[in-house]
């Protein structure tokens, strides 16, 4: 994927010129104090400021005039002159914080809890998770930052466009779609996967087997009726899905609290597993897992056009729901350490679960615990869908995609083309096995963290070429928050290559990187001859 981003950048040295003649215009000829200003006042300020006549004779000799860059800002910049009127702000702040962290949480929590303490104990999961949260963390303050001054839907795609240019967003924006929508496909694979605890014999009808992983008639239909479901909830507006977002994650929290009360209160008979296990190894194995787990935090970014707060409060709340998501992944693990021994970790399907019987003494309670990592899919799912929806439609709005795309339903306000493509894909993604969906999420996971980097670069040059821009959440020590966080991104990256022990495997997962890389190259090369 790398060498097709260096192949993009190469291709086109002229649209590079030409973007940064565009984004000279933008920055020397209008004042950035005051941020709100459209991309229509801004493409109008910089005509006033050009000679008509000069400005026609340019166009009709080359193309890629500076008329064409003034309507280029139009069609790139105009994200609240174009938008607003379409989108409704109706998210609050437990609505966001519900967003955000439930996507964050998804089914991990409770299906893979006991490996980790397995490889590294609780004190090593817990360093690795301190780690990893503290990079995600500085990663979140740059979001934060833009997503205060610029609070439009697509999020990376504005910063990234505003900050490096038409080719740097297309790599950011698709990134993000890759990683988004192969999380959306995964889900309708989880959903049954999950209900299978609770019900063992929903394995019915088998159809055929797709690289090791059997296909059933029964686990199919379960993972299309959960796609249906979900995306009606997200085609009738983004208020219902916040609600249920919200609903969803406050029911699992609660399960959660209580098993926590219960492991603290529990008087365990046999010796709790050890503390630190396989030394740093064993911390490392858990450390390159936090990256994947941590994705989510980036969907309020995405609907930031939608959310009704102050500009301040939603810088805040992404920073507040990453240190949420660190703090319930160590309180889970701590929970479980102190209920299972060595033994029982080794033994138990669904440590979490276990864990939960164990303490409350009842079958039931594990089997809510079930429950409860279930909502933690549709937590994450019904995020997933929001956040890969609004950068799909930013992507249309910026003519990089067809503009199919950028239709907003007139009633809902709701990019519903976007969500019934991701609708329609997850109802396709269960045909075709667990095993290669798990593939598509690691692709994906990669995906998110060079897309990360760019964002944080864009903070970075952000600071240097629009000191003045108005930042309602401003980091402290920008620019060394900035390069830390490029610098954490650029690690987290090389956790995925080949001489890493979480490398993406070959050349399964590399070939959904490279296939997703080559229809995004496509889609560019028509974007740029449509400019």
């Amino acid at each position: 994927m790398m060498a097709i981003m260096a192949g993009i950048a190469l291709l086109s040295p002229d649209l590079i010129r030409r973007s940064k003649t565009a984004q000279s215009i933008h920055s020397g000829d209008l004042d950035h104090s005051s941020p709100e200003r459209t991309g229509t006042q801004h493409a109008v300020v910089a005509y006033e400021n050009t000679d008509a006549d000069s400005a026609l004779n340019l166009h009709i000799n080359n193309k890629y005039s500076v008329s064409c860059h003034m309507l280029s800002l139009l069609n790139i910049f105009s994200a609240s002159s174009m938008s607003s009127p379409k989108f409704a702000k109706s998210i609050g702040r437990k609505e966001v914080v519900a967003l955000s962290f439930g996507a964050m949480i998804g089914w991990s929590w409770v299906l893979l809890t006991g490996d980790w303490l397995t490889r590294a104990g609780f004190l090593g999961t817990a360093i690795a998770f301190v780690i990893g949260g503290i990079a995600v963390i500085l990663i979140s303050l740059t979001y934060a930052e833009l997503a205060a001054a610029m609070p439009k839907v697509g999020g990376e795609h504005v910063y990234t466009y505003r900050a490096l240019g038409f080719t740097a967003s297309f790599i950011t924006s698709w990134a993000i779609v890759m990683a988004y929508v192969n999380v959306c496909v995964f889900e309708s694979a989880a959903l049954p996967t999950a209900l299978e605890y609770l019900f063992p014999e929903l394995r019915q009808g088998y159809l055929y087997t797709v690289e090791g992983s059997d296909v059933y008639a029964s686990m199919v239909a379960i993972g299309i009726g959960g796609a249906v479901v979900m995306t009606f909830i997200n085609y009738i507006g983004i208020r219902f899905a916040a609600f249920v977002q919200t609903l969803v994650t406050g029911l699992f929290v609660i399960v959660g609290v209580l098993f926590l009360a219960g492991a603290l209160g529990f008087e365990s008979q046999v010796e709790a597993g050890p503390l630190m296990k396989n030394g740093v190894t064993g911390m490392l194995t858990v450390l390159i897992m936090v990256p994947a787990l941590m994705v989510g935090f980036d969907v309020i970014p995405q609907s930031a056009e939608e959310i009704n707060l102050p500009r301040d409060q939603i810088g805040k709340m992404i920073v507040l729901s990453v240190c949420m998501a660190v703090l319930w992944y160590i309180a889970i693990t701590f929970a479980v350490g102190l209920s299972l021994s060595g033994e029982e970790l080794a033994m138990a399907s669904v440590a979490t679960a276990d864990a939960m019987s164990k303490t409350w003494g009842s079958e039931q309670a594990g089997a809510l615990m079930i429950v409860a990592g279930i909502g933690g899919i549709l937590t994450s799912w019904n995020a997933f869908i929001i956040g890969g929806s609004r950068v799909l439609y930013a992507l249309s709005e910026s003519r990089m995609i067809p503009e199919i795309f950028s239709r907003v339903h007139p009633r809902y306000q709701t990019p519903h083309v976007c969500v019934l493509f991701i609708g329609v894909l997850s109802c396709i993604s269960p045909f075709f096995g667990r095993t290669v969906l798990v593939w598509l999420v690691d692709a994906g996971s990669f995906m998110i963290v060079v897309a990360y980097g760019f964002v944080a670069w864009a903070f970075i040059r952000l600071r240097k070429t629009e000191p003045a821009m108005e930042r309602p959440f401003r980091v402290r020590f920008g620019t060394l928050v900035g390069y830390l966080a490029l610098i954490m991104s650029v690690l987290l990256g090389m956790l995925y290559l080949p001489f890493s022990p979480s490398a993406l495997i070959w050349p399964y997962e590399w070939l959904v990187v490279l296939i997703g890389g080559l229809v995004g190259f496509a889609f560019y090369i028509w974007a740029v001859r449509r400019r």
